[in-house]
């Protein structure tokens, strides 16, 4: 991010700051897999709100549309899907990269998705699936998984200026979610400077037990970083050899053609 963009970005103390749609927006991401229906005192607890606040929120986008309210509890309506569907219309790259997701699983046998960055997060944006299940919960547009436990997370926070890393990893706390899972920051530290390096990057069994995963950082014909593709294995089925030896090669080719096609 430029520092010009930086300069763009209003804090909660702009005048120019719109407090309230900050607030909706902020109500309708408090429901998710965990939290699909939830009371008014629920939503409040999650947003940190009063009640009478996120009420008031809550009955506005019931109005709008976006959110269904039956008896005591409220879930978001088919509406909100417009929201997702606004940024994937928007980036019409993703069904390019969608049809060599496709032909990367055709081939191998193994699920691919596309990933772009959000804060400390990563997020699914395409993906086709294979198959086989890898992961206790189901991969699909909009997951959201921890950036640095991920491959496609990896590979996107190496491209972040060093001051922007170091400001997002100094907010980030390292959960160990298996007994592989890197949780020294220093540590990580020096993977995300190998990863930068060697421009691809393999997670071996940190987010889930049994879960090996490949990405590489995509780019369209003007250099701009459209997010991370990956292929997502079983490590009892596939090795590591196999990831760099025909997975990689692979996903090269595919970042390539994409770079060709998208601009």
């Amino acid at each position: 991010m430029t520092t010009q963009m930086k300069e763009d970005i209003l804090t909660p103390d702009d005048r120019d700051f719109v407090t309230a749609l900050a607030s909706g927006l902020e109500v309708i991401l408090a429901f998710d897999s965990d939290n699909p229906r939830m009371t008014l005192s629920e939503v409040a607890a999650r947003t940190g709100m009063n009640r009478a606040r996120a009420r008031r929120f809550l009955l506005t986008l019931h109005a709008l549309g976006y959110v269904r309210k039956q008896h005591r509890h409220f879930e978001l309506a088919p509406k909100a899907l417009q929201l997702g569907y606004a940024f994937l219309s928007a980036n019409n790259y993703r069904s390019v990269i969608q049809q060599h997701l496709e032909d990367i699983t055709q081939r191998i046998g193994e699920s691919s998705s596309l990933g772009v960055l959000d804060g400390n997060e990563v997020i699914y944006v395409a993906r086709s699936a294979a198959p086989h299940r890898l992961m206790a919960i189901t991969l699909s547009i909009g997951t959201r998984l921890p950036a640095v436990a991920t491959s496609m997370g990896r590979v996107l926070l190496a491209q972040l200026p060093e001051a922007e890393l170091d400001a997002l990893l100094a907010t980030t706390t390292l959960t160990a979610y298996t007994e592989h899972t890197i949780t020294d920051k220093r540590v990580l530290r020096e993977r995300l400077a190998e990863v930068r390096r060697q421009g691809y990057c393999i997670v071996d069994q940190e987010l889930d037990s049994g879960l090996r995963s490949l990405a590489v950082p995509t780019f369209d014909a003007n250099g701009k970083l459209l997010g991370a593709i990956n292929v997502s294995t079983n490590a009892a089925r596939i090795d590591l050899a196999t990831l760099t030896d025909k997975f990689l090669p692979l996903l090269q080719e595919k970042i390539r053609q994409i770079r060709t096609q998208v601009s």
